[in-house]
């Protein structure tokens, strides 16, 4: 596929006219019209606009025996650019959301230390539970609008990076997993431990020990949540068929292009 082939179908599957997409670029619709019949390349500024419009490698624009899909497949291409920056951004997202749970489930430790004293605990309480409360909000808030694109269409990739995406997978998958392990197993051990008190015990013998089990639950659930953020995202990337494939996905998907068109 020569490059007028790919800009003109990178433009057609972004819905943009020659005019919108010449505004982009600051440049005339005549050379977009020159550019897509193969009259000419456009100069190095505006090809690496274009990448960044249509979220595409330099590789792939340049080089005709890059694939990336048939003219029937439809979906959104990704680009290793993009896809590693999906990667690193879910990694930054899964990091303050475990912080600002584990930090809202720690904020039940100061009434377990100074229990007899409401004006002890209630401060250090609020404000644990606040800040927790804020950083998980945060979380929402700095996502950004060009990975949003790829948790609501198909995915295409070049083979090879999605060859070198799915054994990089592999191999988080195994590490992960041990620390997820771990972390399941912190979680378990606090609940266990309350769950076994309040059945079977009269008396509170395990109140001294109440904050260091809620530490174990805390930093479980901090654990848990980080490396399952970053583990979806890679399933998100390598196994994208069966994510497609989910009915809640097509539920998202119908109720999205609904509001589109109304």
């Amino acid at each position: 596929m020569t490059f007028g082939n790919k800009l003109y179908k990178l433009r057609k599957e972004k819905g943009l006219s020659q005019e919108a997409l010449a505004e982009k670029l600051n440049t005339s619709r005549q050379a977009i019209s020159k550019w897509e019949n193969d009259q000419g390349f456009p100069e190095t500024e505006k090809m690496i606009m274009i990448g960044n419009i249509f979220a595409v490698s330099m590789d792939y624009l340049f080089k005709e025996n890059v694939q990336v899909h048939s003219e029937k497949e439809e979906g959104f291409y990704v680009s290793k650019e993009l896809g590693e920056g999906y990667l690193i951004h879910q990694r930054r997202m899964g990091k303050y959301l475990s912080i600002g749970l584990l930090l809202i489930a720690l904020s039940v430790v100061p009434y377990f230390l100074f229990n007899k004293d409401p004006s002890l605990f209630l401060i250090p309480t609020i404000i644990l539970a606040t800040i927790g409360l804020i950083i998980a909000i945060s979380t929402s808030l700095i996502e950004e609008n060009r990975y949003k694109i790829l948790k609501q269409e198909p995915l295409l990739f070049d083979q090879k990076y999605l060859q070198e995406l799915t054994e990089r997978y592999g191999r988080v998958k195994k590490s992960y997993g041990i620390v997820m392990l771990f972390g399941i197993c912190l979680f378990v051990a606090g609940m266990i431990a309350f769950g076994i008190e309040r059945k079977y015990m009269t008396t509170p013998h395990l109140e001294a020990y109440y904050p260091l089990l809620i530490g174990f639950i805390a930093i479980g659930i901090g654990i848990l949540t980080y490396t399952s953020s970053v583990m979806d995202a890679y399933k998100l990337l390598v196994h994208n068929e069966d994510y497609v494939n989910k009915l809640s996905f097509k539920i998202r998907n119908k109720l999205r292009r609904k509001i589109d068109d109304f």
